[in-house]
């Protein structure tokens, strides 16, 4: 099988298993928002954005080393993923640690401090399970990714039904997340073992190679945690837990949302990192501009849609008390278009090893991006936290763009993100003529015109779509 089937095959069945984790954590949502309310889920969203900053301690570049080290010619699989494992268990260990007592050091409700001890487990089992993805990314094996975090999924929503039905609050859900994490670890752990045999292994000889690979990339993700997740945090100190949960609710559609790109340039990583290293340029640039296509006929739809949808989608998806949510997701979706390009430039600035060049853009993204938070948040609150996330993720992605255009000089076409523009419009028309129509409605409609009008435009051609289905 070629490789380009290998990876459409790969992108397929992830498509397939994403959307139906994604229904069921999109209804997972639902449950959560009507039943907290939205003080409750900005306590939620409080919780988890705190453990965030420690999370990023622990993966000090780890999750993206990885899947690069592990598509090294000639690496010893299960003596590299070992080490990498156990640098990831004690650091979590450590630095998650931290949180439980450092929280009490803020000024939130005690419920805020308890959930985020209870929530700590759900973190470290987390950043345990994405190490084990590398390994999958470079066998191909996503699937069985996807498998582990429908059965995450599956009991979460179980879990989340039972406490709402014995009514027991916010620290009932916190603990069906917990359960729910330790069914995705045992679940990704036990299918590793047909692609390696893990252990606690200590070869610092290893572990210094392993640093001196991710510390850059510690310092950019930490960087990029500032200007992504700093805002709530801020937000919560500044302001209600209301206004927290108001902002939280969009942000929440917006990292289902985001899985996309993560997902699929977690694929091509391991393959552009082969073709660099083994010098197949040819390869490499059409590898590239694949991807890039790829993405932007999901990015722009996504984005030019949900500016004409937000507000239903909010309603739907949360509740009448988010309708203020709609305002905020068509600021917040500005944003996740620029992540979708982003994501594409970070993982290539992976792949050729160029992570420490990137660092002083980060810096200056983080810096800009903390000072914009503090100066507009009191301000202007939630509104203030989208509209500075919306610069700081498009001047991150500038910056990618200028690095990865300098060191391979590969000239991306815009031919096809020319196309999905043309498509998106004639789709946003579509949704304009019949706005007053079912939300499902103009959805499956903006979906089918969108298409047909690429298609009709020639953004796609149906010996690209068959390639990418035929299976042998």
């Amino acid at each position: 099988m070629s490789l380009k089937r290998k990876v459409a095959q790969n992108t397929i069945i992830q498509i397939i298993g994403k959307s139906i984790t994604t229904l069921l954590g999109i209804f997972a949502l639902v449950l959560m928002t009507r039943y907290l309310g939205p003080e409750g889920f900005g306590q939620y969203t409080t919780i988890t954005s705190f453990l965030m900053f420690f999370g990023i301690l622990v993966d000090f570049g780890l999750t993206l080393v990885t899947a690069r080290m592990l598509a090294e010619p000639g690496i010893d699989t299960n003596k590299t993923l070992s080490n990498l494992f156990t640098i990831r268990f004690f650091s979590a260990l450590i630095f998650l640690g931290l949180a439980p007592i450092t929280v009490f050091f803020f000024p939130y409700p005690s419920i805020i401090k308890i959930g985020v001890a209870l929530a700590t487990f759900s973190f470290f089992l987390s950043s345990l399970s994405q190490i084990l993805i590398g390994l999958f990314q470079k066998n191909l094996a996503m699937a069985k990714v996807v498998m582990a975090e429908l059965f995450s999924r599956l009991t979460l929503l179980i879990l989340i039904i039972i406490a709402i039905w014995q009514n027991l609050g916010l620290l009932a859900i916190i603990l069906a997340v917990v359960l729910a994490t330790i069914v995705n670890f045992a679940a990704n752990f036990f299918f590793s073992f047909k692609y390696a045999k893990i252990c606690f292994a200590f070869d610092f000889t290893l572990w210094q190679k392993i640093f001196r690979k991710a510390w850059p990339l510690a310092f950019g993700i930490t960087f990029n945690l500032i200007y992504f997740k700093a805002d709530t945090i801020i937000l919560s100190l500044y302001r209600s837990q209301i206004e927290v949960g108001l902002y939280g609710a969009p942000y929440r559609v917006l990292e289902v949302v985001l899985t996309i790109p993560t997902m699929f340039m977690g694929i091509i990583l391991p393959i552009l990192t082969n073709l660099w290293l083994s010098k197949k340029t040819f390869d490499f640039e059409k590898v590239i501009k694949m991807s890039f296509d790829f993405l932007m006929i999901l990015a722009v739809p996504l984005v030019i849609g949900t500016l004409f949808l937000a507000k239903p989608l909010m309603i739907l998806v949360a509740g009448v008390d988010f309708t203020a949510s709609g305002a905020i997701l068509k600021i917040l979706i500005l944003a996740s278009g620029l992540i979708f390009a982003g994501t594409f430039f970070g993982h290539i600035i992976v792949a050729i090893e160029k992570q420490k060049q990137m660092l002083w853009a980060y810096f200056l993204t983080a810096l800009l991006g903390l000072i914009g938070y503090l100066i507009f948040i009191p301000r202007y609150s939630y509104f203030g936290a989208a509209w500075v996330t919306v610069f700081a993720e498009g001047l991150i992605a500038l910056c990618g763009f200028w690095l990865v255009w300098r060191t391979t000089k590969i000239k991306l076409s815009l031919n096809v993100l020319s196309r999905a523009l043309a498509a998106s419009l004639v789709m946003a028309g579509f949704i304009l003529l019949f706005r007053n129509y079912d939300f499902f409605f103009l959805l499956i409609g903006s979906f089918i015109i969108y298409f047909i009008s690429l298609y009709l435009l020639r953004g796609f051609s149906k010996e690209m779509v068959l390639e990418i289905i035929k299976i042998k």
